[in-house]
Order: structure tokens, then sequence, then C-alpha cells
């Protein structure tokens, strides 16, 4: 666990909205799991990047039917960056009483934020928010991140196309980057983006990969028990 008196805590778009519905029941567990759990008693300070899950794709695909083509990558990844601001906005709106009045979306700029909680969105195209995480850890020193996901942990293979896959608990950056790659595409579909990856490295930073709705596994992880998930770095 980071040792540190801040973290970031990702929160996957998937968590938030599929088939046309916000996850309320998640939200609501999630906001009680960060006040009782994290806030104050493990940590001074949260920052909340969101991903922009299905609403994201809603739009992307839109674009597609109407254009009867694939849209430029950069409207792909404004689309997507639009989508990661409305969730946290919705974010920021349940933790509004402790959370900084802004949400951070411009990553030029190091904003001072003295407040518990701190949301952040996507900036601009070529990267995803995973980039975004690595530079608030590098703006506010911190060292960790923890992904909050749709999947438990990552594979040795894609589930998708395999039956002998195996969890990986533990993977180091340069075997993560082989597998990622280098080059980023609004259509990757990756854990972690191969930009960010990069940047990761670069900073040496570790980031933790945890199935979002099991909250008893996160609060094992958060006291330093054993946990089911995959730490890279």
């Amino acid at each position: 666990m980071n040792t540190s008196n801040k973290i970031v805590l990702s929160i996957g778009g998937s968590l938030i909205s599929s088939n046309g519905e916000i996850h309320v029941d998640f939200l609501k567990k999630f906001n009680d799991f960060v006040r009782s759990e994290l806030i104050h008693n493990k940590f001074s300070q949260i920052f909340l990047v969101v991903g922009g899950g299905e609403i994201s794709k809603t739009y992307r695909t839109s674009g597609r039917s109407v254009l009867g083509h694939e849209p430029a990558d950069e409207d792909l990844d404004w689309l997507g960056i639009h989508a990661t601001k409305l969730n946290a906005h919705l974010i920021r709106t349940i933790f509004r009483d402790i959370a900084h009045p802004y949400v951070l979306k411009h990553y030029e700029i190091i904003r001072k934020a003295d407040e518990p909680i701190v949301v952040a969105a996507g900036w601009k195209p070529g990267w995803s928010t995973d980039f975004c995480k690595t530079l608030i850890c590098e703006d506010y020193k911190i060292k960790t991140i923890v992904n909050l996901s749709s999947v438990a942990t990552l594979f040795d293979k894609d589930p998708r196309k395999y039956a002998d896959v195996h969890p990986v608990s533990n993977i180091s950056w340069e075997e993560f980057r082989r597998i990622v790659g280098e080059t980023w595409s609004p259509h990757l579909n990756a854990p972690f983006d191969p930009i960010a990856t990069k940047k990761a490295q670069d900073l040496n930073l570790k980031v933790v990969i945890l199935k979002g709705n099991d909250f008893e596994n996160l609060k094992s992880y958060f006291n330093n028990k054993d946990f089911i998930g995959t730490t890279i770095g």
C-alpha cells in the first residue's frame, strides 16, 4: 500500500454506468467507502480520476453510424475526454462537501488544492486518462495509482480469446510495455495506456489494478492484507 498521505484513485467509467443506466448502488457504496475507510483515516488527500466508460463508447458509436465510416482519431479522443468530464462532475457532485470546487482537466497548470478530495478528468487527444494520472503523480509527488476497474486482475493471455489463462499478481514495467506496445490509439483496450506506461516507468510509479466493486477486497488492500489484484512496477 502507498505509505504517503496522498494517493491517486482511478474510477473506470464502466463502474459508473452501463446499459444506459448509472450504477447508483455502486456510487453509494463508493461514497461510503471513501468517507469511512480512506479520508482522514489513511489519506489526507485523494485524487479521483474518472474514466469515460459507456458514455464515451455510445457517442463514438453514434458518430460512426451517422458518418458511415470511422471518425478521425482526434474526434474519438475528444468524445472520450468530454465523457470523462461528465462522469467526473457527477463524482465531484457526490463529494461536494469535501471536494475541490473545480475538476482538474488542464494539466499544464498545477492547481493548489487543499481539500481531501480532488476530482480529475481527461485533458487532450493523444492518450487516455491514464496519462493524466501519471501527471498528477508527478505534480503532487505521489507514488501509487490504484486503478478501480471492472476486472479483478490482469491475465497472462486475453481471456476473450483463450481458455487457459492465469492471473498475474505482479509484473514489471518492462514486461508490461512489451504487452501494450508504444503507440496510443482511441481504439486501444489496455489496462494502462502505452503513453502513460512509459511515463509511469520513468517516474518509478506503482500501479495497482483492483476490481472496483469488490469493497471487501479493496478494504483488504488498503489495510495491508492479502488481496486479489495486479501490481505493475
